[in-house]
């Protein structure tokens, strides 16, 4: 078909270093507190119980516990919350960021958004067909030791 794109050509995607972060929801987070920093041990990397939780999983992984209408708002990040849309981040090396960014505007994909963040690392903020919200970050967004 004239002027359409040939995706048997197209360049391979670039590498996914893996799953960064998983976001969860909870109406109560002190009860979250409990049972993710008491029960399970996690480390609060931060958060406050208003709003959201931040745990490090292992030494590469965060559980994000969220109150879902406070995410809603979409204040300093895109709305995301359990009415409609989830949020998940795959890690990606700082050096790909550039062609993942042409990759995904090449095949028609908005970036919402982008952020460069207070302790190092950066996000691009996408969604998929159902309206999830995909970040795919370079490490050093959460400060842990094997650099994510």
């Amino acid at each position: 078909m004239p002027g359409s794109a040939d995706t048997s050509r197209a360049a391979a995607a670039p590498a996914v270093a893996g799953i960064t972060e998983t976001a969860m929801y909870a109406d109560d987070l002190v009860a979250a507190e409990r049972f993710y920093g008491g029960v399970l041990g996690l480390s609060r990397l931060g958060g406050d119980l208003q709003r959201d939780l931040f745990y490090a999983v292992g030494p590469r992984n965060v559980l994000l516990v969220f109150q879902a209408a406070a995410t809603l708002r979409g204040e300093s990040l895109p709305a995301h919350g359990t009415t409609g849309s989830g949020h998940f981040a795959l890690g990606i090396a700082a050096q790909d960021l550039p062609r993942w960014r042409n990759h995904l505007t090449d095949r028609g994909v908005a970036i919402e958004r982008e952020v460069t963040w207070p302790r190092g690392g950066q996000s691009l903020y996408f969604r998929d067909p159902a309206g999830n919200l995909v970040e795919l970050a370079t490490p050093g967004i959460w400060g842990l030791p094997e650099g994510w």
